[in-house]
């Protein structure tokens, strides 16, 4: 059989691309032409951004982490304008500048197809010069790559890339025919999914399905063990545990880190076996004794803490705070601490005991960082999206900047942001 050349792989590419477009039209009456509908922009409002032509599009955002304790990067096609209105050049530079934040840390890439267009596409030289400039660098951490809604053209552009491609970076792609299956790899609430991929996937699970499919929404939560530790209330867990204030989830994460975790590098940036985190879970939700040292692991107890974290029905810093954390960048330099200090005070009690206990034990990792790489800024990467969150919707990646500086706060300057409140069953590592 002939082999087909990369040439005619391009063109059938682009055949394909026409051809679902026309069928996309034929069935929704969409004009590829048409200009989408205007939004209202709510990402990268900040004009001094230095992407901010392409960053206030919110093609890609950063979010939480995913099941596994990796941080989320999404790329959303549908976003993207028709490509007169947007400089692919700035767009790689963005996209590096972005992953440059993260890829020192394990992190995920979720990639919605849906939405690419021969209007708005990048040319294939583009994608070319875009995979050469992702080095090893952003390539090593990269742990999963989930394409949603992936369709011939996505099949043929992974043919023609092959021959750039390694075998151990294809084993990092998954295609994902429908939003539903993300549910077994991701934190479905933590997912920044565009409108029109939303509406996509149920006409697509509609059309499996010969008619409307039910929404997918997360079943009924049963009711929790009397011994749960994750997806519970702080209050829960005092209630069932003798009222011990420090989750033990948290006290026995920390306890081991102090002991063995200290001068591991890049702790806390790393994940561990999928299925090991899910069996530890398992245990301590059962009450049953959990053995760090036998895993053989030091990444298993630091991701059980930051999944705990999490997994917690409102963050540790509360709803009504991430308002006021969000403004800290409207806040001088020299009064962050103040304003920080000051914004802790409004914490419960309890919540403000859990804290001060996990940022002393941070101040004490950062103390460290010449042997473990975990500068105060460097953990607040990875904690400040476990730390605090909006009641409704995710983190987006503007608001990470705010967070991170908070967090950066909490830990450096934590003698003095908690120097004035002491509560009387106070508990530190």
């Amino acid at each position: 059989m002939a082999t087909i050349s990369a040439t005619d792989l391009e063109q059938l590419a682009e055949i394909e691309l026409q051809k679902e477009e026309d069928e996309e039209q034929g069935r929704h009456g969409y004009r590829p032409d048409r200009p989408p509908p205007p939004r209202r922009v709510s990402f990268s409002q900040d004009t001094s951004h230095p992407y901010y032509d392409v960053a206030r599009h919110g093609i890609l955002q950063v979010t939480g982490d995913d099941n596994y304790g990796r941080k989320l990067v999404i790329f959303s096609s549908c976003l993207m304008p028709p490509s007169h209105q947007l400089n692919h050049h700035h767009l790689l530079q963005y996209l590096m500048y972005t992953l440059d934040q993260y890829v020192e840390s394990d992190y995920t890439v979720v990639y919605f197809h849906h939405g690419l267009r021969s209007n708005n596409k990048p040319s294939l030289h583009w994608l070319r010069n875009a995979y050469r400039e992702f080095d090893r660098k952003y390539k090593k951490n990269l742990k999963a790559l989930y394409v949603v809604h992936p369709t011939n053209f996505i099949r043929i552009i992974w043919n023609i890339f092959q021959p750039l491609i390694s075998h151990k970076f294809g084993k990092k792609l998954t295609y994902v025919n429908y939003l539903a299956e993300l549910r077994d790899h991701l934190s479905w609430d933590q997912l920044i999914i565009p409108p029109d991929v939303l509406r996509h996937d149920e006409r697509l699970r509609a059309a499996q399905k010969g008619g409307p499919h039910p929404s997918s929404k997360t079943p009924p939560p049963r009711p929790p063990l009397p011994t749960q530790q994750f997806g519970v209330s702080l209050q829960y867990i005092v209630e069932k545990n003798q009222g011990v204030m420090i989750p033990p989830v948290m006290s026995q994460t920390v306890s081991y880190l102090k002991d063995k975790g200290l001068q591991t590098e890049g702790i806390f940036r790393r994940s561990a076996r999928v299925q090991l985190i899910k069996d530890v879970q398992k245990l301590y939700n059962q009450g049953k004794p959990v053995v760090f040292e036998q895993y053989g692991d030091i990444h298993v107890p630091a991701v059980i803490l930051k999944t705990f974290l999490r997994e917690l029905p409102e963050p540790l810093l509360t709803f009504p705070l991430y308002h006021q954390i969000q403004d800290i960048v409207r806040v001088e330099s020299s009064l962050r601490v103040t304003t920080c200090k000051s914004i802790l005070e409004s914490l419960p009690e309890h919540n403000y005991m859990v804290l001060k206990y996990l940022l002393c034990f941070l101040n004490m990792v950062s103390q460290q960082s010449i042997v473990n790489k975990m500068s105060p800024s460097n953990l607040a990467c990875v904690f400040g999206v476990n730390l605090s969150w909006p009641s409704q919707g995710s983190v987006s990646l503007t608001s990470l900047t705010p967070l991170n500086i908070f967090t950066e706060i909490l830990i450096e300057h934590y003698h003095t942001v908690f120097s004035s409140r002491c509560p009387q069953a106070e508990v530190l590592p």
